[in-house]
């Protein structure tokens, strides 16, 4: 799975979670610690977020970071640094 396809996966996700916990843009952001409009282009699978964002999102959500990026997903089509680099970094909530 190439780059753009990740971010795609994880912008369409994203924006699954929040809609399901009934969370608007503006309010998902303050929780998360960024900008409204960060998160928009960041739904809209423009901005690729770090790690570090991925993780207050995730906690925002009060989801693990793995329900907004599937690492087994993006693990079983061969995207095994993209794997290391999740697992390692990013500590389910």
């Amino acid at each position: 799975m190439n780059r753009d396809k990740i971010i795609k996966l994880f912008a369409e996700n994203l924006r699954i979670e929040r809609a399901r916990k009934n969370i608007s843009q503006e309010k998902l952001a303050e929780m998360a610690n960024i900008t409204p409009e960060y998160l928009s282009r960041i739904e809209a699978g423009k901005f690729s977020p770090s790690l570090v964002v991925i993780a207050n999102l995730a906690k925002a959500l009060s989801v693990s970071a793995n329900t907004l990026i599937p690492v087994e997903k993006i693990q079983s089509v061969g995207c095994i640094s993209m794997h290391r680099i999740l697992v390692r970094k990013i500590v389910p909530y």
